[in-house]
């Protein structure tokens, strides 16, 4: 499977929507791959490790978010659930859970309720350790500055802001994959 012929039913591949998206999943899957390989006694699947990073975030040209030439109708939160929708079609269902769970280092039911989020109400938490890991490289890269690595104190700082149960996850993983 070719991840980026799935992105090209979606997207027109000359657009920049297109480029953002697959510059930052590149970022995120080449990060998530280098971990895995740090890590041989996890026994990850790297092909599927590398296909579902450059998926994860199919979903963002339905919300809106001007800034990385995405003008769908939904906030940019849902973008994780809307492209599981996607791949779910397209018959990948692990890689749409990797999309459904990646959006922060995950959201909870209870978080869901009690920030009133715009999303189903179930968990979406990140499972498996792919998924885990897939989380995790997303971190350190954003759509708006495409190929620059963010520092792990400047994550963190930026998770505060989402309670303890984000930041938890996020400094279990810094343990987990990076030793720190």
């Amino acid at each position: 499977m070719n991840p980026l012929d799935t992105i090209s039913k979606y997207y027109d591949p000359s657009s920049e929507a297109y480029r953002i998206l697959v510059s930052h999943s590149r970022s995120v899957a080449d990060k998530a791959l280098a971990i895995a390989a740090m890590h041989p006694e996890f026994d990850m699947d790297t092909n599927f490790i590398e296909e579902a990073a450059m998926l994860h975030d199919i979903g963002v040209f339905l919300c809106n978010a001007p800034g990385i030439d995405c003008h769908g109708e939904a906030p940019y939160i849902c973008h994780g659930y809307l492209g599981a929708e996607l791949l779910r079609k397209e018959g990948l269902p692990k890689h749409a859970l990797v999309c459904e769970r990646h959006t922060g280092t995950g959201i909870s039911l209870e978080m869901i309720e009690k920030e009133e989020l715009p999303l189903p109400h179930r968990d979406m938490l990140p499972v498996s350790m792919e998924e885990q890991l897939i989380c995790f490289a997303d971190k350190f890269f954003s759509k708006t500055k495409l190929d620059k690595e963010k520092p792990i104190d400047k994550i963190k700082k930026g998770l505060s802001k989402y309670g303890n149960e984000t930041e938890a996850r996020f400094e279990a993983w810094c343990k987990l994959f990076l030793g720190e």
